[in-house]
């Protein structure tokens, strides 16, 4: 028979705390079993409050300054038509001047503007 690696992998144990041994031979009567308590039922730590409405807050705040920026940029005469990479690669630049080009990058730029309202608008707090 070749030697061919193993297709499946030892099991896992689901708690990371060791597993008891099995003892061979006779049990001493006077050993005591220590086996710990099964750990009681804890909830997950709940995140603050203050600390969605923040992180919330941001998002949207960032959302919202990404969508404007690209927006406005193809539009823009000083970023999109004097543009340092669009001066080195004349190719690409045929292809920025192009108005659906434009109008497809204003229309990511929307389209990040109305997830961002969305997400400011629908929240819940859970």
């Amino acid at each position: 028979m070749s030697q061919q690696p193993e297709i499946t992998s030892p099991p896992i144990t689901a708690s990371p705390a060791p597993q008891p041994r099995a003892v061979t031979g006779s049990v001493s009567s006077a050993a005591p079993d220590i086996t710990p308590p099964a750990p009681a039922h804890k909830h997950p730590q709940r995140i603050p409050r203050w600390l969605e409405r923040a992180e919330l807050f941001l998002r949207v705040l960032l959302r919202m300054y990404i969508g404007l920026a690209v927006c406005y940029a193809p539009w823009s005469h000083m970023f999109w038509d004097q543009n340092p990479l669009f001066v080195q690669y004349p190719t690409l630049s045929i292809y920025a001047a192009n108005g659906a080009v434009r109008g497809i990058i204003s229309g990511l730029g929307l389209l990040n503007l109305w997830i961002a309202f969305r997400d400011a608008i629908h929240h819940r707090d859970g």
